[in-house]
C-alpha cells in the first residue's frame, strides 16, 4: 500500500523529534570514517540516540502505524543499523534481553 498523507505528517513529526534528540550531530558522527563500529561504547551519546530513533521508527513499522517503503525512501536504515548493530548486540547479550532494539533490525535487515 503506498504511503498516505498521514504517514507523511508522522514522518515530519519524526523529523521534528529526531532533530530535537540531537540526530542531526549524532548521524554525522557515527557515520564518520573515525567511527568504529567494532569499538564503539553503549555509553556513546551519539550511538544511544541512533538505536533510540531507529528502534522507534522501527516499531511504528511494525505496528503498521508508519509506511515501510516511506522509512526506506527517508532515511538510510541499512546504513545507521550497520554502524551500531556491534553495541547492540553487545547491549543484548549484557542486559540478557533479546529483543533489545529488535525493532530497528527488523527494519533494517528485512
Amino acid at each position: 500500500m503506498p504511503a498516505t498523507y498521514d504517514d507523511a505528517n508522522l514522518v515530519m513529526q519524526i523529523v521534528r523529534w529526531g532533530t530535537e534528540l540531537g540526530l542531526p550531530d549524532a548521524l554525522p558522527a557515527v557515520l564518520s570514517d573515525e567511527f568504529d563500529p567494532d569499538t564503539a561504547s553503549g555509553d556513546d551519546p551519539s550511538v544511544q540516540k541512533v538505536l533510540g530513533f531507529g528502534e522507534v521508527v522501527g516499531t511504528f513499522v511494525k505496528q503498521g502505524v508508519l509506511d515501510r517503503d516511506l522509512v526506506m525512501d527517508m532515511w538510510w536504515i541499512e546504513g545507521f543499523w550497520s554502524r551500531v548493530a556491534p553495541v547492540a548486540r553487545t547491549q543484548r547479550e549484557h542486559f540478557g534481553e533479546p529483543r533489545l532494539w529488535e525493532n530497528f533490525e527488523k527494519l533494517a535487515t528485512g
